[in-house]
């Protein structure tokens, strides 16, 4: 993430003032940065889409239920966590919805069960909204990355997954 960061805030001069091998390597660096600067933004994006689903599950489902999950400052606090959690694919989806499942245990069996529905529906329909909008980004058809995660998570598990989209920014071109 680092040599992404530093590679995608980095100016470069034109390709062609490079000798062939020099210029080969800094056209695949300002790609690189290029595809960091996309995926990044898609997961800023993709971190607020759950963090608004969650915001409307703690704020308005559970109290409309009569469940209390956690007090008004908390509620806010757990939030601000879920956005900061999504910015880590997919794993930060399910670490921040996990935390909720957790507080659900000090409630009852149905609040532990909606709260777990909720975190496995919302962690499955990030893969689709991860394959648009990071397809959208490095221009990639979604069902490619859909293929990818799927390949991916078959061959490596968790971490395929996340690297998946990765592996696509890089072979775009």
């Amino acid at each position: 993430m680092v040599c992404g960061v530093l590679v995608s805030f980095h100016n470069n001069r034109s390709v062609h003032e490079y000798k062939p091998l020099a210029g080969s390597l800094v056209a695949r660096l300002i790609h690189f940065g290029d595809a960091f600067r996309g995926v990044v933004f898609a997961q800023v994006r993709i971190s607020a889409l759950n963090t608004i689903l969650t915001a409307i599950y703690l704020v308005i489902i559970l109290p409309l239920s009569g469940v209390h999950l956690l007090e008004v400052s908390l509620t806010k606090t757990m939030i601000v966590f879920t956005f900061i959690a999504g910015m880590i694919p997919v794993v930060g989806n399910v670490i921040s919805n996990g935390v909720i499942v957790i507080i659900s245990l000090s409630h009852s069996f149905a609040t532990v069960i909606a709260s777990f529905v909720f975190l496995v529906v919302i962690h499955k329909l990030e893969y689709f909204w991860n394959a648009r909008i990071v397809g959208s980004q490095i221009k990639s058809a979604a069902w490619e990355l859909l293929i990818a995660m799927l390949v991916m998570e078959s061959a490596f598990g968790l971490a395929g997954v996340i690297a998946a989209s990765d592996l696509l920014c890089f072979c775009q071109e």
